[in-house]
């Protein structure tokens, strides 16, 4: 039943760390060049995994254990990457060569946090109505 509403939480988080990145620096150097997420191949990394652990939680629709499962690695994930914005941002903080404004694709993995507990809750509640329907026979 790939037409829950987990699926489309998933396919909006998908959305946020495969899509926008793309659209959205991360933060304005002082020189005015825009810094996104390509040009550090960690970053790159890292929003390519989350983007993948949120299509394989989508495949994944028959197994909501499984499901579930890649839904948390992916907020550790997205945890990890907002770890590193905070601190590259505290770090560098200030009117130095390299950081002198943040954009709005540091706060992506926020959004995609989000999404992806939306999608925990909504497998959850699934998970336990099969539970309890096992339960009537």
């Amino acid at each position: 039943m790939i037409q829950r509403i987990q699926t489309v939480y998933l396919l909006f988080a998908l959305v946020v760390t495969g899509v926008l990145p793309f659209f959205f620096p991360l933060w304005t150097l002082s020189d005015g060049k825009e810094y996104y997420f390509m040009a550090n191949q960690f970053y790159a990394i890292l929003f390519g995994l989350s983007t993948s652990l949120s299509l394989l939680s989508i495949l994944f629709y028959k197994k909501r254990q499984h499901q579930f499962v890649i839904g948390r690695l992916n907020i550790i994930l997205n945890l990890i990457l907002l770890g590193l914005f905070v601190y590259r941002s505290l770090n560098l903080s200030g009117e130095t060569v390299l950081v002198s404004e943040k954009g709005i694709g540091m706060f992506l993995p926020i959004i995609s946090i989000v999404f992806l507990v939306l999608a925990n809750k909504a497998i959850k509640k699934d998970e336990d109505l099969v539970k309890s329907a096992d339960r009537l026979r």
